[in-house]
């Protein structure tokens, strides 16, 4: 036996007349949409979102997924949180293959990179789901992508505090979010003027070094006679951004050179137009 049905566009039941939703479905989803469309702007509007106070610190709220990485830049004043600017990208396809700690870290490094003209020189509050900062600042061997990471890092006058994903609800839903991109994306510049760097995966004595005047570790792999060798040699050493140097005996700083520039450099000292094809002897003075 039926228990309901429509009659002249409404619907009776034992527990009344009641419009009929097919009537009224329009009107509830233009509804809905002005709803989002207000949520929209209030989102982007004042009080919540804001031009930047110089003389508060800032804060970053950063996330990642596996396609995206989101990050949100903000102040607080008086207690109460205002956004200053939203920002995302999808990930290509290489960077879908970090790992889930690196990836966080990525959002870190986008995040920088994108506010940086907003943050150099400030104060910034940084909130990860991963606590990627310090996972990388503790690792012991780390690739060349992340000695970059670390040196870009070190630009800015950041503390890391750790929030996890429901406290991090903006930054989260941004890493999640797909766009569609109908365009080249620039990628973050995270390189140098030449590739020196890069020499570290080839150079193992060059990576120890360079790890260690960025992050401040030893490897855990080592004993301790050999940690006390490094050290004694360490002291000898300097790192410039972008170039690592050595204190010579002579009182000279030089700088260290990898292999695949070395070459270059004997040739054109040998062979250039001021080389002159000088000797073994006088064309490692004149390099020197």
């Amino acid at each position: 036996m039926a228990t309901s049905g429509v009659v002249l566009g409404h619907i009776i039941s034992k527990e009344g007349i009641q419009v009929d939703p097919a009537k009224i479905e329009l009107i509830s989803s233009y509804l809905r949409l002005l709803l989002l469309k207000r949520l929209k702007s209030l989102l982007t509007t004042a009080p919540i979102v804001r031009s930047p106070n110089w003389s508060l610190p800032f804060e970053l709220m950063c996330d990642a997924s596996d396609y995206a990485v989101g990050a949100v830049l903000g102040q607080r004043e008086d207690g109460k949180p205002y956004v200053v600017y939203y920002a995302s990208k999808t990930l290509n396809d290489a960077q879908k293959n970090y790992t889930t700690t690196e990836n966080e870290l990525h959002a870190v490094v986008f995040a920088l990179d994108k506010f940086r003209n907003y943050l150099l020189g400030t104060s910034i509050v940084i909130f990860t789901d991963h606590s990627a900062l310090k996972y990388l600042l503790n690792k012991k061997d780390v690739k060349a992508r992340l000695i970059r990471w670390i040196l870009l890092l070190q630009e800015f006058n950041i503390q890391i505090k750790d929030k996890q994903g429901v406290e991090n609800v903006v930054a989260d839903h941004l890493s999640r979010v797909k766009v569609e991109s109908h365009f080249e994306e620039a990628q973050i510049n995270d390189e140098f003027p030449d590739d020196a760097l890069c020499a570290v995966e080839k150079l193992s004595w060059f990576a120890n070094i360079v790890n260690y005047l960025a992050t401040g570790e030893l490897s855990s792999e080592w004993n301790m006679e050999t940690k006390k060798h490094f050290l004694s040699r360490e002291k000898h050493y300097a790192w410039d951004d972008p170039y690592l140097y050595k204190f010579c005996p002579d009182q000279i700083m030089r700088r260290c050179v990898p292999e695949d520039e070395q070459q270059d450099i004997l040739r054109m000292c040998h062979e250039g137009a001021c080389g002159c094809h000088f000797a073994s002897r006088k064309t490692s003075a004149k390099i020197l």
